[in-house]
């Protein structure tokens, strides 16, 4: 039998697709005490939009990243059930010579891009900087770093390896201490474009989800926000 998925959120008519369900759970303990499981759905629930929705253990709506097609800015927000800017992923591209793109993400708090600095650079790992997948292995697939002069670096905040394969939605984010403090984990008998993001105590739920979209923007066949990382 299908697993359904039931968010507590309601859908626009007009979207024409009921969105994938997380079964009843009981709520999480606090996130200094049991991690943090959420359903990630690469669906925006804007009609004719593209993006994420992000459920939690109960089915309620935590975050989102809405974008309609003719969007064309290099910057993912992600936002909370209201709609409020959480964090904001703006890409920054250099040539590093022979023409090879230094591609990485840098994570700015709510969607002020222009005054405040970047609190974390997600940056694609050496070894897929001419096009690789992240199709398997343990290998490195990306690393993110606390920007000097951000208030991450300020509070001494150390920076996360990125392990596994995106496209097969298992991949782990290791700490400094080399930790694993997140998982990307496929959920069984819905599809790849719905899965599981477990978030242990140590790491924040909104960091994490900002690594997910950088991770998607850097290795989605496609991602759904391609025209916005073109």
């Amino acid at each position: 039998m299908t697993a359904k998925i039931h968010p507590n959120v309601a859908v626009p008519p007009s979207l024409g697709q009921q969105p994938p369900v997380v079964a009843p759970a009981p709520a999480p303990a606090p996130a200094d005490e049991e991690p943090v499981t959420l359903t990630v759905w690469r669906k925006s629930l804007l009609f004719n939009g593209r993006g994420f929705t992000v459920f939690d253990a109960r089915g309620d709506l935590v975050y989102r990243v809405d974008s309609y097609a003719s969007d064309s800015r290099a910057e993912v927000v992600l936002m909370d059930a209201a709609g409020c800017p959480v964090l904001t992923l703006r890409r920054c591209r250099k040539l590093i010579g022979l023409g090879l793109g230094s591609d990485q993400w840098l994570v700015y708090p709510g969607d002020d891009t222009r005054r405040l600095p970047p609190l974390y650079a997600v940056k694609r790992a050496a070894q897929y900087m001419r096009g690789g997948g992240g199709g398997g292995g343990a290998k490195s697939m990306a690393h993110v770093a606390a920007c000097s002069g951000g208030a991450a670096a300020k509070t001494g905040a150390g920076g996360y390896e990125v392990e596994g394969s995106y496209l097969r939605r298992r991949c782990t984010v290791y700490d400094e201490r080399w930790r694993a403090v997140a998982e990307v984990l496929p959920k069984e008998a819905v599809g790849s474009d719905v899965f599981r993001l477990v978030v242990q105590p140590g790491m924040e739920v909104s960091l994490a989800m900002a690594v997910v979209l950088a991770l998607d923007q850097m290795f989605g066949k496609p991602s759904l926000l391609r025209s916005w990382s073109s």
